[in-house]
Formats: C-alpha cells, structure tokens, sequence
C-alpha cells in the first residue's frame, strides 16, 4: 500500500462502526445488536484478522442479510499511511496518522527464527523519560483499541503480500512503542486479547510483552485481566538516579515497583521478568551501579532467578544532553551482573539508520504538555553521577 493510501470506510449519515475496536466477546454484542447469533462474530473476526479483509462483500459464507447490515453501519478501517522506511538491516517502519494532527510509529523486526512487531499505544507519552524522544514529544492522547490492533491488522497482512506467503509473519508483538501501554489500560487489553484469541492473530501469551515504566496498580491488574510477558523500564538501581530518568518513579518507587514484579510473576506465562536497562555514559553504567543493581535483584528474589537484565544502548539525540556507554563499559557491566548469577543480554541494535531503534520513536504529535520546555529545563539537574 502506497503511503497516504488508507482502507475504504462506508459512509452513512451516521459515523459507522469501526470493527477493529472490538475483541471477540466485543464482537459479539455487537452482532447480537444486529440480531445476529454469536457464531457469526467468530466468522466475522475470522475474516477481518485472519484473512485481512477490508470489505464485507469478500466474506461470502456470512448472510446477504448480514452483510448489507454491516456494508450500512459498520466499517473495517485501518490507519492511513504517512511513510514507510526499510532499514538496511531489514527492519520496516511506518509512520501511521491518527488525526488532529498527531501521528505513531510501528516497526516491524525481522529474525532468522521470528519476526517481532513493535506496537504503540499513545501518541506522544506523559512519562517523560530523560533518554527516550517520545517522552520529549509530550503527550496528545490515548490511541483507542482499533488504532493499536490495527497497526498489527496492516503489518501482518502487508507483509504476508509482500513476502508472498499465506503463513503468518508476525510470531512476537511487543508494546515498547510510542506511549506508556499501561496508561492506556482500557483499549490495550481488548487489542491484547484480539492478538491471543485463537480466531484473531492466535499468538502466544509468552511471544506478547507489555513493556511498562512502572505503573504498579495496573500492573496487579493486567496479572488478574490479561497476563502476558511483561518487562519493566528500569534502568537505574537507585531511587535517587531513577527520579531523574524515569520521574514515574516518584509515584511509585523502586520498593514498590519491585513488589509488584513480585506478584505478577504468579500469573505470568513465563517464570521471570525482564528488566530493561539503558545504559548512559557516566550516568548509570558505573561498577558499582552494576552492584547497586544486583543487590536490588536479591533483596527482592527470594535467592532464585526471577528475572532477566537486558542493556539497550541508548540511542543519542540532542535534546537528552546524554550520551551512549561505550562497548567496554557495556561489557564490564554486563559481565559484573553475570558473574552475580543475573542472566544478562546486551540488545543489539536495529533499524537505527531510520530512527527505529529503542527509545528513537518520535512520530509527529502535538505538544499540548509544553514537554519540549520542561525537559529542556531537567537537562539542568543534577543526575547523580557515580564518583
């Protein structure tokens, strides 16, 4: 699909439904509205994640009836097209519009045993974070649950034409783009069930990660509503050095936020959580803020290994006033946390010739949070460096 191109919406003199905002049981009431028995939700579901389609008149084994219901009142509409980039090293990313002004980023990582697909929640994000664009960006709005399905509804099916393969491509999600998904709470479970549902996309619980900053009440909430991998945006050992990276963690500190990777490990598919570290140079990546952090893992461990660290090299821009860690300080960490028994990765980066890369998505949104100013302001504070 050509950029600026975008799926075809029925019009009436009423704004139709939009589809993709619904899971199954979603799916289901509506149908039942219709007058419609359940089972056609389940062919209707089929048809839109499964197939891709984009107009009722394609889903022959539904009732003529039915579907001249759905052609007046009901639409399946995707997100139109901004750009579309491919990095040398295979990675897509495309830039999608929704509305007022405000665009979000997906990207979509190519591997020898998986393809993964980075999924945004928000435009722009409140958090903040001192290392990553978005938080520079601000915050416009929440992205409803049609507009964070559809970003996988349009990559699956994209790349299945252009691989020219009728087997699924995407195998991971992960919902580590632009915004705080947990902020978001409402539409981001119904798109996490559509992406479980064996009738939808049929992923498993263990191949979709929630990346959070810490909003630890939401975080016992998706353990009992939806629980999928989660990893949890560390990046500092201490409260003192996590209150200037991650300002979140004024609300909710590192006791508190470790607690809850505690409980949520009791629900969740896999037996650890992955702690996301980005290391700056002369910020956090000193040796004994590698010790700092290995004594926050066995406080909290109970003596087994309940967790997994993985170092992201930080991807400059001119607004952070920080810097990438350099190799030998990225492997003298790395290697302190595994000789302390922590299994520990270094992510490698990806799609950074694009601005794809971890902490890189930007989009397009409007600053309606003046964080532009105020970050520019935070630059000044002290950030605790190691001595």
């Amino acid at each position: 699909m050509a950029p600026g191109q975008h799926f075809p919406m029925s019009t009436t003199s009423t704004s139709p439904t939009n589809l993709l905002n619904f899971d199954l049981p979603g799916l289901v009431a509506y149908c039942q509205s219709l007058g419609e028995k359940p089972f056609r939700a389940t062919q209707l579901f089929r048809w839109i994640h499964q197939r891709g389609a984009t107009e009722f008149a394609q889903m022959t084994d539904l009732a003529k009836s039915l579907r001249e219901k759905l052609t007046t009142q009901a639409c399946i509409e995707g997100l139109k097209i901004l750009t579309q980039q491919e990095s040398r090293d295979g990675t897509i990313k495309w830039l999608f519009d929704v509305g007022d002004g405000n665009a979000v980023e997906a990207v979509f990582i190519p591997e020898d045993d998986r393809g993964t697909l980075c999924v945004s929640s928000q435009a722009g994000c409140a958090v903040g974070c001192r290392f990553c664009s978005t938080g520079h960006q601000g915050f416009s709005r929440n992205l409803t649950t049609g507009e964070i399905i559809a970003q996988l509804w349009f990559a699956e099916h994209f790349l299945r034409r252009h691989l020219g393969t009728s087997e699924r491509v995407i195998t991971n999600v992960v919902m580590m783009g632009m915004g705080e998904p947990l902020q978001n709470y409402a539409a981001l479970v119904p798109a996490l069930k559509t992406m479980l549902d064996d009738h939808g996309y049929g992923l498993s619980r263990r191949r979709v990660t929630v990346s959070t900053s810490g909003v630890v009440p939401m975080m016992e909430r998706l353990g009992q509503d939806c629980p999928v991998a989660l990893a949890v945006s560390l990046h500092a050992p201490n409260d003192a050095l996590r209150n200037d990276l991650v300002p979140l963690n004024k609300k909710y500190p590192l006791a508190e936020l470790m607690a809850a990777c505690q409980s949520y490990l009791a629900f969740a598919p896999r037996d650890f959580i992955t702690f996301e570290y980005c290391m700056l140079d002369g910020v956090n990546d000193q040796p004994e803020h590698a010790q700092q952090l290995i004594d926050l893992v066995r406080s909290h461990g109970q003596g087994k290994a309940w967790c997994k660290l993985n170092l992201i090299p930080f991807n400059p821009f001119a607004q952070s006033g920080l810097q990438r860690s350099g190799n030998a300080a990225v492997q003298r960490f790395a290697q302190l946390l595994v000789d302390a028994g922590i299994v520990t990765t270094v992510r490698k980066t990806r799609g950074d010739d694009i601005d794809a890369a971890c902490g890189q998505l930007a989009g397009d949104v409007k600053d309606r949070t003046r964080a532009a100013e105020r970050m520019a302001k935070q630059r000044t504070i002290s950030i605790y460096r190691a001595r």
